[in-house]
C-alpha cells in the first residue's frame, strides 16, 4: 500500500475512461510523476433496490477454505487487497507476467471519492448511474499502467493506437454434466445464446456478428474475421483509443454496429497512425490487429486457462454445496430420475476435489470475462535497427513496422456466492435462446405448400 493519501483536491485531475459491471476506471490527467501514465479502478456499489454489483467486505471463511493453498491470498481480511493479490499469485503465473499489472493501492479519502463520483457522472451512461455508484466506504483505490498508451520516456510525438478486445468464452464446454436438454450448449457458443437473452431484455438492439470461436481459432483467417465482426458490431466488446481517448466504442457500455458516419470518423481518426490509401485506413487497421493477435499467441494461454472448467455449471454447482455443506438446491429441484445417475457421484467426492472443481471454474470465469489491451506505436525508419523492449509487427499493406505490447485486464476474483448467480443465469441463457429456435421451428413447420404452390398455414 503506498503511503500517499489522495484527498478532494486531486479528484479534478481524474477523468471518466469507462467502467464495467464492478469498477469505475478514470484515467490522470494531473501532473503528479506517481501518476502520469496511470489509471485508477474504483470500486462501485449497487443502489438501494438494485442487484448486480457483489463482492464488498471481507474473505467469507468458505472462501477462506477455497484458496487456503494460496496463502498469500489470505493474509489480508480485506477483499480488495485480496482482488490484487489474486491477480499477482493466480492469474499473472497463468497469462504470463509480462502480461498481467497487477497495479498498487493506494489510499483515499471519502471526499474524494465523494467529488469523483459528482464529477463523472454525467459522462456515465444512464443505464450505470441508475443501477449503482461510486462505492464511498472504500479506503483506498487501484493503480495501473495506463495500457492506453506507450510508457514515459518514449520518442516524442509517437502516437499510440489501442485497441481493447473483450473476447469472451473461446470454446464449447463438453462437461459429462450437461443435462441433454442442455445439449445445445455443446453445439451453440455461450455468447451467441447470451446475445438472445439480452435481445429479449432489450439490452441490445441488434444481434451481434461476433463469434469467439473464431477469435480463438489458431487461424489468421479466423482471427481476421473476428475482428471484423468485433468492428461491424462491437457492442461492449470493442473499443479503440488514440493517444488514450476513445475514438471508437462506447464508454461505460455498449454502442449499436458501425454506421457510415462512425466508420468515416474513425477512418479520419486514424490516418495519421495507419497511412494506408484514401479509405482504406480501417482495412489495414483490421489486419494490423488481427496479425498481431494472431503472431502474439497470448489467446493461446488464455484458452488454456478458460478450460481449466471441465465440469461446467451444471457440475461444478454441485461441488460448491459441497463445500458450503448445505443441501444442494440443484438436486432438489432435479427429479430423482435425473440427477441420481448423473450427479450423485459429485455430492461423494473429497472435499478437496470440490474444492480443486470450484477453484479452477472461478479461475475460468475470470479468464472468460477479462478484457485484452493491444498498444502500437510506429516505428520510424531511424528505429527499425534500433534494439526494443517490445515486439514488432510488419503490417503489409502499409509497408510500416510497429511496436506493440499486450495487456490482460479486469481479472477480477469472483465472489464464491457468486456460483448460485452463474447457475441461475446459465438456465435463463439456455431456457431463452431454445425458446427461441422452437419458436422458429415451429413457424417453419406452420408454413407448407400445396401442390398449387400455394402458402397453407
Amino acid at each position: 500500500m503506498e503511503k500517499m493519501i489522495l484527498d478532494q483536491t486531486d479528484a479534478v485531475d481524474w477523468i471518466y475512461r469507462g467502467e464495467g459491471a464492478a469498477n469505475l476506471v478514470l484515467a490522470y490527467t494531473g501532473s503528479s510523476p506517481a501518476f502520469i501514465g496511470k489509471v485508477m479502478r474504483i470500486p462501485k456499489s449497487q443502489r438501494k433496490g438494485k442487484t448486480g454489483v457483489i463482492g464488498n467486505g471481507t474473505l467469507t471463511m468458505h472462501e477462506r477454505l477455497l484458496w487456503g493453498e494460496n496463502k498469500e491470498l489470505t493474509v489480508s481480511p480485506k477483499r480488495e487487497t485480496v482482488q490484487q493479490l489474486y491477480v499477482k499469485h493466480v492469474m499473472s503465473p497463468l497469462l504470463g507476467p509480462k502480461h498481467v499489472d497487477p497495479g498498487m493501492r493506494v489510499l483515499v479519502t471519502k471526499d474524494f471519492l465523494k467529488s469523483v463520483e459528482k464529477n463523472v457522472t454525467r459522462y456515465r451512461p444512464v443505464w450505470r448511474v441508475d443501477s449503482s455508484e461510486v462505492n464511498a466506504s472504500r479506503d483506498s483505490v487501484l493503480i495501473l499502467s495506463d495500457h492506453s498508451i506507450f510508457p514515459s520516456g518514449t520518442r516524442k510525438g509517437g502516437s499510440c493506437l489501442t485497441v481493447e478486445i473483450k473476447p469472451k468464452c473461446g470454446f464449447l464446454p463438453i462437461s459429462r454434466f450437461i443435462a441433454e436438454e442442455n445439449a445445445v450448449k455443446k453445439t451453440t457458443t455461450r455468447f451467441r445464446m447470451h446475445q438472445e437473452l439480452k435481445m429479449h431484455n432489450q439490452e441490445i438492439s441488434e444481434y451481434s456478428e461476433y463469434n469467439p470461436l473464431d477469435l480463438f481459432s489458431g487461424s489468421r483467417d479466423g482471427v481476421c474475421k473476428a475482428i471484423k465482426a468485433l468492428y461491424a458490431t462491437p457492442q461492449n466488446n470493442f473499443r479503440v483509443f488514440l493517444n488514450g481517448s476513445l475514438v471508437f466504442g462506447g464508454l461505460g457500455g455498449g454502442t449499436n454496429s458501425t454506421s457510415v458516419l462512425v466508420g468515416e470518423a474513425f477512418e479520419d481518426a486514424i490516418k495519421n497512425v495507419i497511412q494506408a490509401d484514401e479509405s482504406l485506413c480501417t482495412t489495414s487497421f483490421i489486419q494490423l490487429v488481427s496479425e498481431t493477435v494472431y503472431a502474439s499467441g497470448v489467446l493461446d494461454r488464455l484458452l488454456e486457462v478458460q478450460k481449466l472448467d471441465t465440469c461446467d455449471i451444471e457440475g461444478a454447482i454441485h461441488a460448491y454445496y459441497n463445500i458450503i455443506s448445505q443441501p444442494c438446491m440443484v438436486c432438489r429441484e432435479l427429479s430423482k430420475d435425473k440427477s441420481s445417475h448423473r450427479y450423485t457421484s459429485l455430492h461423494s467426492i473429497p472435499l478437496d476435489e470440490s474444492l480443486k472443481i470450484v477453484k479452477d471454474y472461478l479461475i475460468s470465469a475470470t479468464a472468460k470475462d477479462c478484457s485484452l489491451m493491444i498498444s502500437f506505436r510506429l516505428k520510424e525508419d531511424g528505429d527499425l535497427l534500433s534494439g526494443s523492449s517490445h515486439n514488432t509487427v510488419y503490417l503489409g499493406s502499409t509497408n510500416q513496422v510497429f511496436e506493440y505490447k499486450v495487456f490482460f485486464i479486469d481479472l477480477d476474483l469472483k465472489p464464491l456466492k457468486k456460483m448460485e448467480d452463474y447457475y441461475e443465469l446459465d438456465k435463463k441463457i439456455v431456457r431463452c435462446y431454445s425458446q427461441k429456435v422452437k419458436t422458429e421451428l415451429e413457424a417453419d413447420k406452420a408454413v407448407t405448400i400445396d401442390a398449387y404452390g400455394s402458402v397453407l398455414r
